[in-house]
């Protein structure tokens, strides 16, 4: 299956949060192209940008956020683990970034102890399970789903908000 654009919703003043502009349909066949498609969305990024990693336990979300910091210039000998545990790790690469894993997080109060929003104003974001706060994160920015169909993995990349639509918008003229 080749790559595919989908025409998004049309609203001529597009709110922040909405999900805006077109959506990339990618096929990730093996390893691979998912390396390739964490490096091409890597060189649209700069910081105050933020990719929330939604799709179910075990499809590539933390193998695609380590493809992501790899391609921001976080050094091989940098060790990048799921934050399950620690819920925010840092790492520095071409700017500063911000991998955070909201699974266990129940509520958008709990972001304010993590120092998140702040964090998020500086880096590159890299949010796992981070979608459902975005509107408490108060950030735009590209949400990569990443799905498992008939033992065939691919990545649904949709904006969110304008800054997000410009982002995929960048991200398919690669």
């Amino acid at each position: 299956m080749a790559e595919r654009v989908r025409p998004g919703p049309t609203r001529t003043t597009p709110r922040p949060g909405d999900v805006v502009g077109a959506t990339l349909e990618i096929p990730l066949p093996t390893r691979r192209a998912t390396i390739r498609l964490a490096r091409r969305l890597a060189s649209v990024l700069e910081p105050g940008d933020v990719v929330f990693l939604e799709g179910p336990l075990g499809a590539g979300k933390t193998f695609f956020a380590r493809a992501m910091c790899r391609a921001l210039g976080v050094p091989s000998r940098v060790p990048i683990q799921s934050p399950t545990f620690a819920l925010v790790n840092e790492h520095e690469g071409r700017s500063q970034i911000v991998h955070a894993d909201l699974y266990r997080l129940s509520d958008a109060a709990e972001l304010d102890e993590l120092g998140l929003r702040d964090a998020l104003a500086e880096s590159i974001g890299l949010v796992e399970w981070g979608a459902r706060f975005g509107d408490a994160l108060g950030r735009d920015g590209v949400v990569v789903t990443i799905g498992l169909m008939a033992g065939r993995r691919d990545a649904r990349v949709t904006g969110r908000g304008p800054r997000g639509a410009r982002l995929v918008e960048r991200l398919a003229a690669s």
